[in-house]
This record gives structure tokens, sequence and C-alpha cells, in this order.
């Protein structure tokens, strides 16, 4: 028999019952194995290696483990170094612009997609729009980037559109000046990854009962007033999730899409958390600061999760945790 205690709103189960539990469900836990093995070797293990931010590190001193152990111990001279150099301000100023510039684009895309799919009747368009809308994601960045840099050039679709509607009299080169860099960039992202994120939002669509609708039809409410006062409302705990996540990764840009459109004329304002960590790190062989840059990025996201997070529960009783 299976016990638990109630204190306040909160049901604590008997150490009894979880172990009963855990070995009903031990082909469950087995199953599990793979993914557990792979989580500790690939996302845990490594970040022993976050010990060298705090450290001057040196390749030249044996093997890895030996260098990193045995260099100098500097404590929090890179992030200082970090915080106080000139490049701080830009490469803040590049991150946060271009990736809440992506978000404010990037993120309502793909319910609008989602919604619009939803409302298709003929079932061969909707899946031909699905299968158009979701191949940019399949690309690689690499190639990606080339159809960016195809589309703006100075004799691209892009230029000869805007002098054939006479609204510039010369070619642009949107690559060569900074000021176009970050809508580039949210416009690509939107481009290549809204039809797959729209994925999640045309599965919550589909656990909607359809009696909902129907008792809308009733009530005379069209297309439209079902899609505000029906899909939206049932969309939004999806919705706050994926926000959350959203805001989590505010500092990180995406590397692919800054360094393969970035050039000399634009670095002003391409150069990002990720490159500029990749360029000091790999580059100029200053691993331990490449290393601080990093942290930083990963220990703000996370304080950015929780905060969301927190406020979301707060304020709308939807939360990732």
């Amino acid at each position: 028999m299976e016990t638990a205690v109630k204190v306040g709103s909160k049901e604590y189960v008997s150490k009894k019952t979880v172990k009963r539990r855990l070995i009903e469900q031990r082909y469950l836990m087995i199953m599990l194995l793979p993914a557990l093995i792979w989580a500790v070797l690939f996302a845990y293990l490594p970040m022993a290696g976050l010990y060298m931010a705090f450290v001057n590190y040196q390749p030249s001193l044996g093997n890895f483990w030996s260098s990193l152990f045995h260099s100098e111990f500097v404590g929090m001279y890179w992030f200082d170094y970090f915080f106080n150099n000139g490049d701080f301000y830009i490469i803040m100023r590049n991150t946060l612009a271009s990736t809440l510039l992506t978000l404010l684009v990037s993120f309502p895309a793909p319910i609008i997609i989602a919604i619009a799919l939803n409302e298709i009747k003929n079932a061969m368009f909707k899946k031909t729009m699905q299968t158009v809308s979701y191949l940019p994601h399949f690309i690689s960045w690499v190639i990606a980037a080339n159809i960016v840099v195809t589309v703006l050039s100075s004799d691209g679709i892009v230029n000869k559109l805007l002098q054939l509607l006479h609204l510039t009299d010369k070619s642009i080169l949107f690559l060569q000046e900074g000021k176009y860099f970050w809508w580039i960039v949210a416009f690509g992202n939107t481009w290549k990854e809204m039809g797959y994120s729209s994925i999640i939002y045309l599965a919550a669509i589909s656990s909607i009962n359809l009696e909902l609708y129907e008792a809308a039809k009733v009530d005379g409410a069209g297309r439209f007033k079902q899609i505000i006062y029906v899909t939206l409302p049932h969309l939004k705990p999806t919705i706050v999730i994926l926000l959350i996540l959203s805001l989590g990764g505010v500092l990180n840009a995406g590397f692919d899409q800054h360094y393969l459109l970035g050039n000399g004329l634009n670095q002003e304002y391409s150069d990002v958390l990720s490159t500029y960590s990749f360029r000091y790190g790999l580059q100029n062989s200053m691993f331990s600061y490449a290393s601080a840059v990093g942290l930083f990025s990963s220990v703000v996201a996370f304080i950015l999760v929780v905060i969301v997070n927190f406020s979301s529960k707060k304020l709308n009783n939807q939360s990732l945790f």
C-alpha cells in the first residue's frame, strides 16, 4: 500500500513508495541509462574545464589536465580584464541588439505560421506549405549564409527589386555597412527557423478540443475570433515556456551566422560574445580569457532563466520549473 503525507499544499511520498516505483519502472530506468551516461560524459564532466577561466592556462606544460591544474591561479583577473577593456561595451551591445532584435522578429513568426497552417483546409496545399517552411532548418548555415549573401549582393534580387520600385537609385552594399547587419541576422534567423519552430505550436493546436470551436461558432464567433478566444489562450502555456527558454539564450546570438556573414567592414556590428571568444581563444591562443568570456555568458543566461521563470510563475502561474 502506497503512503503519502500531505503538508499544506504539498504531498510527500514515502521512501517505500519511491523504492516500489523504481522497481516497477526498472525497464524505463534502464532505457534512460544511455541518455544519462551521455549527459555525464559530454555535459557534466567537461565542466571541470571551467577552471581554465581562473588560471593563466599554458598548454605547453604537458597533457591537458596537467597543464590546466598546474597553471598559475589568477582568480578573477580575466573577468576583470574583459569588463574593463574597450571591447566589453561593443561586444555586449552587438550581442544584446542582435539577440533581442532576432527575438522580436522570430518569436511571433512560428506562432503566426502555425495558426495560418491550421486554418488551411486543403490537405495537399497544407502539407506542401509545411514542407516548404521546414526546409531551411535542414540547410547548414554555410549554405544559408551564401544564399543571404547572394540575395543581398549588389546585383542580387533585393537590390534589383528596390531599384525596380524606385526606392533607391543605386545598389546598397548591405553586408559592407554595419547598420544593416543586425536586421540581416534577425531576418536570416527567422527565415531559417520559423517553419521548424512552428511544429511545437501545431502540436499544441492539435490538442485543443474541437468542441470549443463548435461552441464558439454557436456563439457567433468567426474564424478570427475563434483564433483570439480559443486558439491563442490554449497556446499561452507553450508560448510562455518557449519565451523563457528564448530569454535564457539572450547572450547566445549565434556563432555560425555572425562568423559567416561578418567581415572586416561590419565587424564593429557583427562581433558578438561567441565570435569574440572564438577569435581570442583559438586564433589568438588566449584560452583562459576565452573561457572567462564563455563562462560569463553562461552564468548570465542561467540567472536570466531563473528570473524570467520566477516572474512568469508569479504573474501567469506558468513556469518551466
